[in-house]
């Protein structure tokens, strides 16, 4: 017995230590996993951490920061702090209402740049002498510039371009992601915001001045739609899609439900091409009765519909509701991007970006680079992949269907020998009362882009006719350069 008992005790050692040994390791890989955790946060996170709206303490680096400038990317002044002898402290925007919703305000709250950029601007890299001489002084630090991806130029010519009308137009860059010009209507003069603030927010005012339509309102896509639709199709039917057609005489009747084209106008006989070129409703709805619904929900979704894009700025997600089982009265209308489909501006520039970057989105953003007083780079940032939201051979095909919009369709407003154009118009009806709402997106040169443009015009009636316009005089802009 007493052998046993030795020989018990000699079996349990091993046991024990192998324990031991177990927990040991937890205990490093927990370390470990700290330790590249807090690298981690350092390198990616702690910026936007610190910047967040919530951080109370970081406007107390303002009692020792003058706050910095906002600059667009030729270096033009877009937000600047003006100090008084008394050392009495003015932000001030030298383009009044032109840039509102991009840089934003930074009283009563910050939006836009303003607001993303907090950190940068309340962050400042003079050299450590005059860093120490303005201890001495009690004299606040410059803080760091912010320098945009903003093109003043684009950006006067969209905002002139949409005048009065309500609406938004973006300005992007394809293969960089970079966001040219951002426009929304309508608008506030940042440099009186104090003094407005109370009749911006009254809740008799239902203008919404403040709100970012670019990338915060929500619209009904329209026909702009009919690019998801299409693209779907095309999936559906890779080999023979171009052997739809479709008998349109301006009114397409299913059962008890009816779909008009826009003012019934008649199309005739139309092939895929055509179809899309055209605009044509008849033909789009009868489209939609044809598809896989649970496909075509996995492809809007695919194409970022129900998704919260993470961006450095405010956006708002589109939205797509329809699913399988649903009525035909819902097909018809979702097929043409009526229906509870929503999407922003931001959102339908961001589709067309990717349709002429081969199918690669490219993450928007609107912030180049920061760099201290004395004009040296602190931090750069680069264009970063989005993600592939199609194949480089479903961009061609859709390329193609849009150049059709351009050179035999709706969108022939754009159509130059200056340069070639893909586009596609929209019109989107959203109160049978009132007029609808107009689009327009597309892209040049069509065969090797540069620019890429959303348009939407609130109640400004046929796409073609109002958004494309505005589109047009951003391209000759950009071109002629």
């Amino acid at each position: 017995m007493k052998r046993k008992r030795t020989s018990m005790k000699a079996n349990a050692n091993p046991k024990a230590n192998h324990q031991i040994l177990i927990l040991t390791y937890g205990v490093v890989l927990l370390f470990i996993g700290l330790a590249v955790y807090y690298g981690y946060f350092l390198q990616v996170k702690s910026d936007s951490v610190i910047n967040n709206s919530y951080n109370a303490r970081l406007d107390s680096f303002a009692d020792r920061v003058v706050r910095g400038e906002i600059r667009s990317s030729n270096g033009q002044i877009l937000a600047r702090t003006d100090v008084d002898g008394e050392g009495h402290e003015t932000r001030v925007y030298p383009y009044d209402s032109m840039f509102a919703h991009a840089v934003g305000y930074s009283v009563n709250g910050k939006t836009g740049l303003e607001a993303q950029s907090n950190f940068y601007l309340l962050t400042s890299h003079v050299n450590i002498i005059e860093q120490v001489i303005n201890e001495l002084y009690s004299k606040k630090n410059q803080g760091d510039n912010v320098v945009t991806t903003l093109d003043v130029d684009l950006q006067k010519k969209a905002y002139e371009a949409l005048g009065k009308r309500n609406g938004a137009v973006i300005v992007m860059e394809p293969d960089t992601g970079k966001i040219l010009a951002m426009v929304s209507k309508p608008d506030y003069n940042p440099n009186t915001i104090l003094s407005d603030w109370n009749s911006l927010v009254a809740e008799e005012n239902t203008s919404g001045q403040l709100l970012n339509r670019a990338t915060q309102g929500l619209y009904p896509p329209g026909s702009t739609f009919k690019i998801v639709t299409a693209l779907e199709y095309i999936r559906e039917n890779p080999d023979h899609y171009k052997d739809y057609v479709f008998d349109c005489d301006g009114i397409y009747e299913n059962g008890d439900y009816s779909i008009k084209c826009y003012h019934e106008t008649v199309h005739g006989h139309q092939n895929f091409t055509q179809a899309f070129a055209n605009s044509c409703n008849g033909a789009f709805s009868s489209l939609g009765l044809l598809m896989d619904l649970n496909r075509l929900r996995n492809t809007s979704e695919q194409l970022l519909f129900n998704t919260d894009f993470s961006l450095p700025f405010p956006s708002n997600r589109s939205s797509y509701t329809m699913a399988p089982g649903a009525d035909t009265w819902q097909i018809l209308q979702t097929a043409i991007g009526q229906g509870q489909t929503q999407i922003t501006p931001l959102h339908n520039a961001m589709i067309t970006a990717a349709i002429a970057n081969g199918g690669t989105l490219m993450k928007p953003y609107l912030i180049d680079h920061v760099e201290n007083a004395g004009g040296d780079i602190i931090k750069k940032f680069v264009p970063q992949a989005y993600g592939t939201i199609m194949t480089a051979e479903e961009s061609a095909r859709m390329t193609e269907l849009m150049r059709a919009v351009v050179t035999d369709g709706t969108g022939s407003a754009v159509r130059t020998d200056a340069y070639t154009v893909a586009g596609k118009t929209g019109s989107a009806e959203f109160d049978k009362n009132k007029e609808t709402h107009a689009w327009f997106v597309g892209f040049a040169p069509a065969d090797h882009p540069k620019i890429a443009v959303s348009v939407i015009v609130e109640e400004g009636g046929a796409g073609g006719k109002t958004a494309a316009p505005i589109a047009r005089s951003l391209f000759d802009l950009y071109f002629s350069r």
